[in-house]
């Protein structure tokens, strides 16, 4: 199930809501949230809650055991063994198949390939569990003594599938004793349908535009199509997934919950280090903590832990070696921009360090967009102009125009306009925030019927970042 699912709209959310706030107990409450959270998971894969409830266990035991021996080497000893099950588990679902085809493809064999499906989310929900597992190592947090409520914590159907990858530490309190209020709950629904109109109405339409130019033969694209199509799938990506985490951080409102942001309007950044400290901003924050920082991070070796992070990033993104490319792509950017790449945009107008930034993350996209790297190298060739490519064409001028006001408001909001526009309504007087407030149910409303009457009519709807 996703969020953006009539089924998800107009029965599963009310029914949670209502459940929820008929029950009077902190107990019943979190009960109640644990079941629907398991049955969001199993609507689509009900074979991988087994899995899900298999790591949730052993996690639990391995956390309770990891603090009564803190301190001493076993504690070190049960560290290791439960991150080689964690990071196993998510290997063979995840990397078996690439792993194989490496294998066969470098030495000349034929082992068959796995063709195990990848369980919705796990790549998230590992890394929850392992940043709470070493958080307790540390000292940092005591080992949850509530099985359920250690359920809850990673099961929570909010984040479950495509994060924010939340800390135990963020959320341990409320878990406890969270306040629900009304405009908590008024909160959620403004951010829920903020992020439900991003995916909808922006992401959903960029990705149908983008089709054609990315998934059509190479040779007939032209320079200006090339664009075009990295254009869009440069928006698709960031309102599906910024929208996505929009909806999530909106439903722990709703619930007494504060998610931790996962996106700061990355496109207005000027420089890609810059850019990843504005975007999926939970993950780039957990391989800091445990992967960099651990490493040495910048006392020692900075280059070979600066490179190795960036491999682990491209790869966590999928299982495929274009992802490691994309990844090792940001690592060299990020270390030139440490050595002196860096100072010299900070010296450049600002249009033009924007101008770079802009230009390295299109060609990234196209880096991660393909899994075959000969298809990637020929649309940016096409890109480019290289082999006699055409400047343009009358189809994507007629896509272009067609779709000029759409696309000109969907890149004005990759900006902090909605920012700007927040931070004018907090200014105004008493009288003129009332007024905001009375028109803000309705104004739902409205995104809502708009949002429901997009989806009825769309056969296209996917989310990017269930692959992940």
């Amino acid at each position: 199930m996703i969020f953006a699912d009539l089924i998800f709209l107009y029965l599963f959310l009310p029914a949670n809501l209502l459940l929820y706030y008929l029950s009077g107990s902190r107990g019943w409450r979190n009960g109640i949230l644990v079941v629907f959270s398991l049955l969001f998971y199993a609507w689509g894969e009900p074979v991988y809650l087994l899995l899900l409830l298999f790591s949730v266990g052993l996690n639990y035991l391995y956390g309770r055991v990891i603090e009564l021996l803190r301190g001493t080497p076993q504690a070190g000893l049960a560290l290791a063994v439960i991150l080689f099950i964690d990071l196993g588990l998510l290997g063979v679902f995840k990397y078996s198949g690439l792993a194989v085809e490496t294998v066969n493809s470098l030495l000349g064999l034929s082992i068959p390939v796995p063709g195990l499906s990848l369980p919705i989310g796990i790549s998230f929900y590992t890394f929850q569990i392992i940043s709470y597992i070493i958080d307790v190592y540390r000292g940092e947090c005591p080992a949850q003594r509530s099985f359920s409520k250690f359920l809850l914590f990673v099961s929570l159907y909010h984040q479950l599938v495509a994060g924010p990858i939340v800390r135990y530490t963020e959320i341990a309190e409320r878990i406890d004793s969270r306040t629900e209020s009304w405009n908590g709950i008024a909160r959620g629904f403004d951010r829920f349908f903020i992020g439900l109109l991003k995916k909808v109405a922006i992401a959903n339409t960029a990705g149908k535009l983008a089709a054609p130019y990315l998934d059509g033969p190479a040779g007939s694209l032209t320079v200006l199509g090339g664009w075009f199509g990295a254009l869009l799938f440069s928006l698709q990506i960031y309102y599906d997934f910024s929208g996505y985490s929009d909806m999530a951080i909106g439903l722990g409102e709703m619930f007494g919950f504060s998610h931790p942001e996962n996106f700061d309007y990355p496109y207005a950044s000027r420089s890609a280090t810059e850019f990843w400290r504005r975007w999926h901003m939970t993950l780039g924050r957990f391989f800091r903590d445990y992967l960099y920082i651990p490493l040495g991070g910048n006392r020692r070796r900075m280059v070979l832990n600066l490179m190795l992070t960036w491999f682990a990033t491209g790869l966590w993104h999928g299982a495929s070696w274009n992802f490691v490319l994309w990844g090792l792509y940001y690592g060299v950017l990020i270390l030139l921009e440490r050595l002196f790449l860096g100072k010299l945009l900070e010296r450049l107008p600002r249009l033009i360090s924007h101008c770079y930034l802009l230009l390295a993350v299109l060609f990234g996209w196209i880096l991660f967009y393909f899994t075959s790297l000969d298809r990637a190298a020929a649309y940016m060739g096409r890109m480019l102009g290289f082999g006699g490519a055409p400047l343009c064409d009358l189809p994507t001028l007629v896509d272009l125009a067609n779709n000029c006001f759409w696309l000109l408001l969907a890149i004005l909001f990759c900006m902090p306009v909605a920012r700007w526009f927040g931070n004018q309504i907090r200014n105004l007087p008493e009288a003129g925030q009332t007024a905001v407030l009375r028109v803000r149910p309705a104004l739902n409303l409205l995104l809502l019927a708009l949002c429901t009457a997009l989806l009825a009519g769309q056969s296209y709807n996917p989310f990017l970042y269930f692959r992940f």
